[in-house]
């Protein structure tokens, strides 16, 4: 009798653990895949032609300001958002920052779900920017900083910041925003996709850059990677990416490590551009061979080139998405130069470098304005 019970355990433990296997093994084989350029281009011929800003309401510094309880600004967002709309633009691409997660959870997704709601209202989806290594790699919650006068995005912060970046002990805190993100918005209709990482192995920008972290794209890497895997776990509707955006992507050789992790991670291609409309059309052309959708979710340098008469035309030839940089001109102050971190401007610009629309919402250039109206078919 004992022989027989041994032998009943036994095979019992045996069947649960070929059973545990089994299970584990298809939650391996169901888990999300990066998309194969089919499934790609089946979820773009579904959209409508993808033109929008990155948007910041004018009342925000960075992305701190403009998520916090204390300073999330409703009223502001819901009022420039309709101005996008008047424009025709159905999209806008919003920053994130993780340590927003970790300070209240609830609240940030819940606010999450507000903007959505508001953008939606607006027939606007949101692209929302997960990761972004520019400018300051040091940050603080709670009341920002005043902008520095006539200086460019003078307050915006870097997430993960340079602290959490070298301190692996925090990655798993990382892990748990991204994951909880998408997954809360995982098949939410007003997400139009995930943008995990903006520019992750930026080094560029003001004089505090000189303490950047001289290790930081080998810190950024393996980080990037297992990012994309962290979204990708909570079995998204919408599509992932990361945008290319500097370098030559002629050819695969010629690209950087990060370059090809970006590109054979991401369902579709998205790109930045700031330089001539000839330029712009070339790597429109680098990036077809992947034969997947191209969104270029960073443009508009009006004193480089890269206006929205030079550009738009040609990405409706290539059937393009166009989300550029600044919207209204506001607290990140972006109608001023880069170079104004390193050189004195004292007065407006003479030609405003990034943003559509003066604080009221009439328009910089009239021209420019009628020219999107006139592309996206709005009244």
């Amino acid at each position: 009798m004992q022989k027989n019970t041994i032998i009943f355990i036994s095979v019992f433990f045996s069947i649960l653990l070929n059973s545990c296997t089994e299970a584990q093994k298809k939650d391996i084989d169901s888990e999300r895949q990066i998309w194969t350029k089919e499934q790609a281009n089946a979820w773009y011929k579904d959209q409508q032609w993808l033109i929008g800003a990155n948007f910041t309401p004018s009342t925000a510094i960075n992305q701190l300001e403009m998520w916090q309880e204390e300073t999330y600004d409703s009223v502001t967002i819901d009022r420039e958002l309709g101005w996008a709309e008047a424009l025709g633009m159905n999209t806008v691409r919003v920053y994130l920052h993780d340590a927003l997660y970790e300070q209240d959870s609830v609240g940030f997704l819940d606010r999450i779900d507000h903007f959505l709601g508001l953008a939606d209202r607006h027939n606007i989806k949101t692209l929302l920017v997960i990761f972004d290594s520019c400018w300051d790699p040091f940050f603080t919650l709670g009341e920002q900083r005043e902008p520095t006068p006539f200086t460019h995005n003078s307050g915006w912060v870097q997430s993960p910041g340079q602290l959490a970046l070298k301190d692996s002990t925090q990655y798993p805190r990382l892990e748990r925003y991204v994951k909880a993100v998408v997954k809360r918005f995982a098949n939410d209709e007003r997400i139009l996709g995930w943008d995990i990482w903006n520019e992750p192995d930026n080094m560029t920008g003001p004089s505090y850059e000189k303490v950047e972290t001289p290790d930081k794209v080998e810190l950024v890497l393996p980080l990037l990677k297992q990012s994309f895997a962290w979204a990708r776990s909570a079995n998204p509707s919408q599509p992932i990416t990361s945008g290319v955006w500097m370098g030559d992507w002629s050819s695969e050789d010629k690209m950087k490590p990060i370059e090809k992790l970006q590109v054979e991670e991401s369902d579709i291609i998205t790109f930045h551009n700031y330089d001539s409309p000839e330029e712009f059309e070339e790597r429109i052309q680098w990036l077809q061979r992947y034969e997947k959708p191209i969104l270029c979710t960073e443009y508009m340098a009006r004193p480089n080139g890269s206006t929205f008469a030079g550009f738009l035309p040609i990405a409706k030839k290539y059937n393009v998405g166009m989300i550029n940089w600044g919207f209204v001109d506001g607290e990140t102050q972006t109608k001023f130069p880069w170079d104004s971190w390193t050189q004195t401007y004292t007065a407006e610009p003479p030609v405003w470098f990034h943003d559509v629309l003066q604080n009221d919402g009439s328009p910089y250039d009239p021209a420019e304005t009628e020219l999107i109206k006139s592309l996206t078919g709005a009244k």
